[in-house]
């Protein structure tokens, strides 16, 4: 029952993570008003607002007017679904499971936000910072979180400074100080550096298939946010092991 329970809530949660993903940048409230088109305007019955079924049955497409609803709202609902439910089997009932599904909450719609308007809100990353750190007393890391979040944002600053000494531009925005420093919270400082590495490399191979494709090319932007975000994802959950696995061992 649980793990249909945390399917379930994670699929739900995932709703709400599209609703903040369409309306935070946007500046727009984030409960009035209520589920509607974003073509059409018209409001949403609940029976069409069933998290990943309502979107299967419609096929994607709204009930009124007929107009294709972004994949994404199927994307970010079956993620933090499948997210929830992992993460249920992984850590059990636990402080480190609200910790994860937390931490995992701001990095979804930080990434999606980024991916499509270059721009990280402070409201998810400040506020992230935060409660990273208020779990950590917890947890009892809190000197290796505040460390974690001092190293995440000096080493982007490090590498924005570089980067415009470099290319005389800004290579990587503000934002990303702000989401590295609460990764850094999150994981700690000793698992940050598994964050950087994983999110250089999954960053390195995007740039260089969107080279190969002719979508960029060497001195093309690309949004650092997410690449962040699935190095602390994997740094969370299996930091610990590959630290003791490949350097420790």
């Amino acid at each position: 029952m649980l793990t249909v329970f945390f399917f379930l809530f994670g699929a739900a949660i995932g709703s709400f993570l599209n609703v903040v993903i369409y309306r935070l940048p946007e500046g727009k409230s984030l409960v009035w008003p209520g589920s509607h088109c974003p073509q059409c305007g018209e409001k949403i019955r609940w029976f069409d607002n069933i998290p990943i079924l309502s979107y299967i049955i419609l096929q994607g497409k709204c009930r009124d007017c007929g107009n294709e609803i972004s994949i994404r709202y199927l994307v970010v609902e079956s993620i933090t679904a499948v997210v929830y439910l992992y993460a249920y089997l992984h850590y059990g009932i636990s402080l480190e499971l609200l910790t994860f599904l937390v931490f995992t909450s701001l990095l979804i719609p930080i990434s999606f936000i980024d991916f499509s308007t270059m721009l990280i809100p402070d409201s998810l990353s400040i506020s992230g910072i935060i409660i990273g750190l208020l779990f950590s007393m917890f947890r009892g890391i809190i000197v290796v979180s505040c460390i974690g979040a001092a190293i995440g944002a000096i080493y982007i600053l490090i590498i924005i400074h570089i980067g415009k000494a470099v290319y005389k531009k800004d290579v990587m925005g503000y934002g990303d100080i702000k989401l590295a420093a609460m990764i850094g919270a999150f994981v700690g400082w000793d698992s940050f550096l598994l964050t950087i590495l994983f999110s250089s490399l999954f960053g390195s191979l995007f740039g260089l298939v969107q080279i190969k494709r002719g979508k960029s090319s060497m001195k093309s932007l690309i949004p650092y946010g997410p690449f962040l975000a699935i190095g602390g994802f994997i740094t969370f959950l299996f930091g610990r092991w590959i630290i003791v696995r490949f350097f420790l061992g």
